[in-house]
């Protein structure tokens, strides 16, 4: 356990569930629950490469995110107009996180598209939908496999992210839910591999500035709660 444990409240994330290809179309899809939020992802692939990339022998993966309008306590209004600062934000967080484990070169001249729509939020959307769409590309490339278009897997480690705040109390809490998260002092996302490296480390003071101890906790809450959610991707991919 951590050397910070005293500054840590909680590391259990809440309960996971996958629901396995839902969609018989998409390359690979899953609806993933973590507690009340929910994340419908599907992974499509199309043979060629944006104009940047043609002639190069390797391919490209990214990602969309989006909202549906019931997902949270009052309808959100449809993005018409083109995505918002948050949802593009959020979407190519998605995709340079998913980016970071896959061996484009191995995928050949295809393009991965992966779709992230919240179907209820809860908090923690944005990491929900990356530990859901490792799940779906990993389902894609294994389908791949099967059709004769890859020899091997390109992913080259797993993938997961979760969030974690410092409570009113001054503790680290993984995975908030809606109101943790609008009550806590600090927020943070981090997006890690199964052997340890981080992707991305996003972190907030949102009321009182954290101390350096409080960060080095916030972390460590992180990889042991990710812990459990490498577990369970584990066990949907088996």
């Amino acid at each position: 356990m951590s050397s910070f444990a005293n500054l840590i409240s909680r590391t259990q994330p809440r309960k996971i569930q996958y629901t396995v290809n839902p969609n018989p179309y998409a390359k690979g899809s899953v609806i993933v629950e973590c507690g009340n939020t929910k994340v419908y992802v599907t992974v499509t692939v199309d043979e060629g490469v944006p104009p940047f990339l043609k002639g190069k022998g390797e391919g490209w993966l990214t990602a969309e995110y989006s909202m549906l309008p019931s997902a949270t306590h009052s309808r959100n209004k449809r993005e018409r107009n083109g995505a918002s600062g948050r949802t593009q934000e959020i979407q190519r967080l998605i995709g340079r996180s998913l980016r970071s484990v896959i061996d484009l070169k191995k995928l050949g001249e295809r393009t991965v598209q992966i779709d992230c729509d919240v179907m209820v939020a809860d908090g923690g959307t944005r990491t929900t939908s990356i530990s859901g769409a490792y799940v779906a590309l990993s389902l894609a490339m294994k389908k791949l496999i099967a059709e004769g278009l890859l020899k091997e897997s390109p992913l080259t480690d797993q993938l997961a992210a979760i969030s974690v705040g410092i409570n009113k109390e001054g503790k680290a809490i993984a995975d908030l839910n809606y109101e943790e998260d609008s009550s806590c002092e600090t927020d943070m996302n981090i997006v890690m591999t199964s052997s340890g490296k981080f992707v991305e480390i996003q972190g907030t003071a949102e009321g009182a500035p954290f101390s350096h101890d409080q960060m080095l906790a916030l972390i460590d809450c992180a990889k042991e709660s990710l812990k459990t959610v490498f577990a369970k991707q584990n066990e949907i991919l088996a």
